[in-house]
């Protein structure tokens, strides 16, 4: 009497396309939990900065306004924006080696 033994220690799946997934198939995710915490706090500095940017505006048009020519308008602001979008492309673009005990 001959036994059928199953060399392929595969575990499938059927998804609803109709095509079968196997473990060994699957990728690791693109971003993990450090690129998203990354984009967070990229996106607080913008917001921060557009924030910080804003005002400065004089209530009568016709009388001008010192108020734009503030350091926090010239020089904080756009550093902080910056900041942000550098943050944002390196937590974009970043990929951490997978650890062995995943």
């Amino acid at each position: 009497m001959a036994k059928v033994i199953n060399v392929s220690k595969k575990e499938t799946s059927t998804l609803s396309s109709g095509h079968k997934k196997t473990k060994e198939d699957s990728k690791p995710p693109l971003f993990r939990k450090i690129n998203y915490i990354l984009m967070i706090v990229g996106i607080l500095f913008l917001g921060v900065g557009y924030i910080l940017l804003s005002g400065g505006g004089s209530k009568d048009p016709a009388q001008f306004s010192e108020a734009i020519f503030d350091t926090r308008r010239l020089v904080i602001a756009p550093i902080l924006i910056l900041i942000g979008l550098i943050t944002e492309i390196f937590a974009i673009m970043w990929h951490p080696k997978p650890s062995e005990e995943r």
